[in-house]
């Protein structure tokens, strides 16, 4: 991603845009501070009145014929390909993150001796599945962070002149501090020593940009929940085209073969898989949830996935000042190259100061000790004021 430019004549105009969406989209929050999307992030209207309506049908099945609930998942897969610029016959349909973490793991052709990269202080959905390959002898490496926690590229980048790491897998946004890795060249230095790069990104898509036709990711999983407004159960799995044919699921659904999609010869068994990424899906997959990304991610993807990024980072600003102005530490990166829609800070006693923010009906995160705000596309400047407002009494 490119780095975010400040213009305050546009951000003024993204202003009066997000304000009317908050209205609209997200009336609650005229009485609650929310600063969680980190966490989970909320549904608008467009896309509750959407389930209310799926669900209705829900109750007379017959409403909801074959053809209808099989192009609901295609327009998700195609609405998942938009947001990362991917081939929608490179997405897969998933219920979480961990099912893509999972699918690398088990599906990358690894053998004993090979090395897999993990930068530590990664989120455990990008660990765990790591980790149990040490008994097939592959060896999982869990790469030192910077002092200030943040992966330490630079030597990821020296392990990867290493042949026997075969794998990287790392965060697009780390969980705990918003720092967003520059995968564009951590994935030229994968490719060129014939290692898997393989992401978790489900704290950068939908607030930050990713080209995966620019960027060189092999396989990418993002759950809905959380930056793309969506329902739980819904999210999706990147597997690079060439990539897609040359790898096997480990665990397969009925419909991950050729011929499925015709109900009347279903006992015609063929052991072909698909040629598209397709055969990693598991069937049934949730209608409901992954219709309601859909909705969400238009809107998204309307409003402009570089304008929420230029909007949620210009938020942080006031958190800036009054850090500095306090000695208040920030354990979040300031400059550009790494920023994301996250900034965490750590005051004296954050425990203290993350329990008085939430009395005061203001919701975030304490992770690895610094209180987590997590703006979005339909928060203020003023809600960012009024954390640092109550902050102003306890630091």
């Amino acid at each position: 991603m490119t780095d975010i430019a400040f213009h305050p004549t546009r951000l003024r105009a993204l202003r009066e845009t997000f304000r009317a969406l908050r209205a609209a989209e997200f009336p609650w929050t005229a009485d609650t501070v929310y600063l969680n999307n980190a966490s989970i992030g909320p549904i608008p209207e467009r896309t509750r009145r959407l389930l209310d309506a799926f669900n209705a049908k829900r109750t007379a099945p017959h409403l909801l014929p074959d053809r209808d609930l099989q192009a609901g998942l295609q327009a998700a897969r195609e609405t998942a390909a938009l947001l990362i610029n991917a081939d929608p016959g490179a997405i897969a349909l998933a219920a979480n993150t961990s099912y893509g973490i999972n699918l690398a793991a088990t599906a990358l052709p690894l053998t004993p001796g090979d090395v897999v990269l993990v930068s530590d202080r990664e989120f455990p959905a990008n660990v765990y599945p790591w980790l149990l390959l040490r008994k097939r002898g592959i060896t999982v490496e869990l790469a030192p962070c910077m002092a200030e926690r943040w992966p330490d590229e630079e030597h990821l980048l020296e392990r990867l002149r290493d042949p026997r790491v075969k794998v990287l897998a790392v965060s697009f946004v780390q969980f705990a501090n918003g720092y967003r890795v520059d995968l564009d060249r951590l994935g030229k230095a994968a490719r060129a020593n014939g290692t898997y790069l393989v992401v978790d990104a489900i704290q950068g898509v939908g607030n930050s940009v990713l080209d995966v036709t620019k960027t060189p990711v092999d396989i990418l999983a993002c759950g809905g929940q959380k930056w793309l407004l969506s329902p739980w159960g819904s999210g999706f799995v990147y597997v690079r085209r060439e990539l897609v044919t040359a790898i096997e699921p480990a665990v397969m659904g009925w419909m991950a073969f050729e011929g499925t999609d015709d109900f009347s010869r279903l006992t015609e068994y063929n052991p072909s898989f698909r040629s598209d990424a397709r055969r990693f899906e598991l069937i049934t997959l949730p209608f409901q949830d992954l219709l309601g990304m859909v909705e969400s991610v238009r809107m998204l993807t309307d409003l402009g996935i570089r304008d929420i990024a230029e909007y949620t980072r210009a938020l942080h600003e006031p958190i800036f000042k009054w850090a500095d102005a306090r000695g208040v530490r920030i354990v979040s990166p300031r400059d550009e190259a790494h920023r994301s829609a996250i900034v965490c800070l750590a005051p004296r006693k954050a425990a203290e100061a993350f329990h008085a923010v939430k009395r005061a009906r203001i919701v975030c995160s304490l992770r690895e000790g610094a209180i987590r705000l997590s703006p979005h596309c339909y928060n203020t400047v003023e809600e960012m004021e009024r954390v640092l407002e109550v902050l102003d009494a306890v630091v």
